[in-house]
């Protein structure tokens, strides 16, 4: 068995193309950024909520949009069952809206979760990438120009509370906040959200999308890409 180490991962032959293995001081930087995120949704009300990775192909019907459903690794298991790996969980969210948490308002939640997607593997867009997400589900107050303001100003304050984590300094310009954004996702109220960017990574340069959708709003971060910009600060 072949090992290629570099400063950021470890591959071997068998790793499958567009997946990395973590490990030294990148894994742990990757683990204290999270960490500091936990605690700052936990301080803010958020409780935790663990999503399972396999998920039926339906959920994901006519909500990601054309390319992403594209992407989706899907399969058959042994009781012809369409399955796949989740390319993202917001979807799933908006199920619960709908049902677990139906009579309930303002359920705040968080997760860390693995997604998968058949991206061409380039610095920055991977096939396996982790998500820290964030949602407020049946809001009350949804509609209101304020709450959105908020959510993406509490978006940016845990992506500056990961990189402080870490003792990475950054520039007033490091970070743009675009809460017009064209989300191009199905759910998305308009097709609109909003996005957090890092202008230095060049075309992989969102870190942040979210926006309001049926029954919730919320965003999510990648862990991974941000934790490319402690390169780049």
């Amino acid at each position: 068995m072949k090992l290629a180490i570099t400063t950021m991962e470890t591959k071997i032959e068998s790793t499958v193309k567009g997946t990395r293995i973590l490990y030294g001081d990148t894994a742990n930087k990757k683990r204290k950024m999270i960490n500091s995120m936990i605690t700052a949704c936990l301080n803010n009300g958020y409780n935790e909520i663990v999503l399972p990775i396999l998920q039926l192909q339906e959920t994901f019907n006519g909500k990601v949009g054309g390319e992403n459903q594209k992407m989706m690794y899907t399969f058959k298991d042994a009781g012809e069952r369409e399955l796949c790996l989740a390319p993202e969980y917001t979807a799933i969210i908006m199920q619960l809206a709908q049902t677990t948490f139906k009579m309930q308002k303002d359920v705040k939640l968080f997760y860390v979760v693995e997604c998968f997607r058949g991206e061409k593997p380039q610095a920055g867009r991977y096939r396996q990438f982790t998500q820290f997400g964030v949602e407020i589900i049946n809001p009350s107050n949804k509609l209101d120009l304020g709450v959105y303001k908020d959510l993406a100003s509490f978006a940016n304050s845990l992506i500056l509370t990961a990189l402080d984590e870490i003792n990475v300094e950054i520039n007033d310009d490091f970070i743009f906040i675009d809460r017009e954004a064209n989300r191009g996702l199905d759910y998305y109220t308009a097709g609109k959200g909003f996005e957090i960017t890092c202008p230095s990574l060049g075309a992989q340069k969102q870190l942040v999308g979210g926006g309001a959708y049926p029954g919730g709003i919320g965003f999510a971060i990648g862990i991974d890409r941000l934790l490319l910009t402690t390169e780049k600060s």
